[in-house]
């Protein structure tokens, strides 16, 4: 039985998307970002320096089926999946790409795969400025800018799902923008940050408001 919590026009469920998507109304977009199958928290940057502070996760041992990503992708009138050069998915005409600006021993830029009908894009953002300031949560956290970005690429969006929403920025980036949002985490840890972080969005909202 999942863990289900509202907090503003958030709806956030503990468990596992397979069992969670098919009960949730079809939304305006699916904007997520799955575990890759790279067990990022064990990679390296050379000489013995690891490029995470995190440790190995089961979760990130293997990559979803791409049953289940389909099924993500369909679930939303348009999708964004960040990774999605990872899973075999067709041939899109609309890639979003996020430059890190400066090289690095990781990857320089990431890709997202979409259905879109737009052209694609970059958004470009430093590891610094995207994480200098900002308490790293997850191994594969996202800047909010991003996914804020995103989300108007896809334009014309009220109501947006995740269902791999890891440590929930996705779910802030919709509070920021009034927009209806939907996620589902299954790790406990990262569930209670998600809530966390959300809950604190939308204070903000109320304080400025």
């Amino acid at each position: 039985m999942s863990e289900i919590v509202t907090i503003g026009q958030a709806t956030l469920y503990l468990g596992d998307c397979r069992d969670i998507l098919p009960s949730l109304p079809k939304v305006d977009l699916v904007l997520t970002d799955p575990p890759y199958g790279i067990d990022v928290g064990s990679m390296g940057m050379g000489k013995g320096k690891k490029s995470s502070s995190f440790e190995s996760f089961d979760w990130d041992q293997s990559a979803p089926s791409i049953e289940t990503i389909n099924d993500c992708i369909s679930h939303g009138m348009s999708a964004i999946i960040w990774g999605g050069n990872y899973f075999g998915l067709p041939a899109s005409g609309c890639y979003l790409s996020w430059d890190k600006v400066q090289e690095f021993s990781g990857a320089d830029f990431e890709l997202a795969w979409t259905n879109l009908k737009n052209p694609s894009k970059a958004f470009r953002m430093s590891r610094v400025e995207a994480y200098g300031n900002v308490e790293r949560l997850h191994p594969t956290q996202k800047p909010i800018q991003l996914i804020e970005w995103c989300i108007t690429r896809a334009k014309d969006i009220d109501t947006c799902a995740d269902p791999f929403m890891g440590s929930g920025t996705t779910g802030v980036a919709c509070a920021n923008m009034g927009k209806t949002f939907y996620g589902i985490e299954r790790e406990r840890k990262y569930f209670d940050i998600a809530c966390e972080r959300i809950e604190r969005a939308y204070a903000q909202q109320r304080l400025f408001a």
